[in-house]
């Protein structure tokens, strides 16, 4: 074709890509805030209707902008990424899913994360919720079981700038011993009891929230303080379900 021997049209041609580029992407981040935004306003329609579950009937602004904030579909496959933003979860691999939005906010509520705190994950999977408390605290620290989760994750929270996240490949049943105590605890698989080690690594005044029950019977979310003389109180609220807490125990 010799019009496109022609430098100067070869040049615009370029440009003309560049910019037809650009207006893409302008345009798909565009439509993700308007998708997080209409998310947000059915979260909180979700927590409405299971105030008689939860401690409160309307999360904390400040999850509510974490969650309007964080880039989900850069944790979820590219095949599913159209639907990042359903009030879903969705499949990542391995057998493992990416929570519902609305647990995802409802367990960051319950913690009641502070700047300066330091946090603990136990179920790393698409690195979502670690995102997510990662814009709440100072550190977060969350282990995967799932050697090829646990070393995506890790890839996709650098890539998308989550810095004040450490990750780590093992049995999250155990915590993290070196770095405990921690304020928070977040766990995203189901148990059958509350694990010791991580009631131990818990701070005095912290909060722990994880799911309780097998994967064949109901399962609750249970609420675990730790008052400042080291005693433990419990809460059942909501019904879930959570793929298994997995390991060698």
């Amino acid at each position: 074709m010799p019009v496109l021997s022609n430098p100067v049209v070869r040049i615009l041609l370029f440009i003309l890509l560049c910019l037809g580029y650009g207006l893409g992407s302008t345009q798909a981040t565009e439509s993700f805030q308007q998708q997080r935004q209409q998310l947000i306003e059915q979260i909180s329609k979700d927590v409405r209707m299971s105030q008689e579950m939860l401690p409160t009937s309307k999360l904390n602004e400040r999850v509510l902008e974490v969650i309007a904030k964080v880039p989900r579909h850069e944790f979820v496959p590219a095949k599913h990424r159209h639907q990042a933003y359903k009030n879903r979860p969705l499949p990542i691999g391995y057998g493992q899913t990416i929570s519902q939005p609305a647990i995802v906010a409802i367990m960051t509520d319950l913690l009641q994360l502070e700047p300066g705190d330091k946090a603990l994950e136990i179920g790393t999977g698409s690195g979502y919720q670690a995102a997510v408390m990662a814009e709440l605290v100072d550190e977060v620290y969350t282990i995967e079981i799932v050697p090829e989760l646990a070393a995506r994750a890790a890839a996709d929270l650098q890539r998308t700038g989550y810095q004040n996240v450490t990750t780590r490949e093992g049995d999250g049943y155990y915590g993290w011993p070196e770095q405990a105590p921690f304020d928070a605890i977040m766990v995203t698989a189901a148990a059958g009891h509350i694990p010791s080690p991580l009631i131990e690594q818990l701070k005095p005044g912290g909060r722990m929230v994880i799911p309780v029950g097998s994967r064949f019977m109901v399962q609750h979310l249970v609420l675990v303080t730790k008052d400042d003389r080291g005693e433990i109180f419990t809460e059942q609220l909501l019904p879930v379900r959570f793929v298994p807490l997995t390991g060698q125990h």
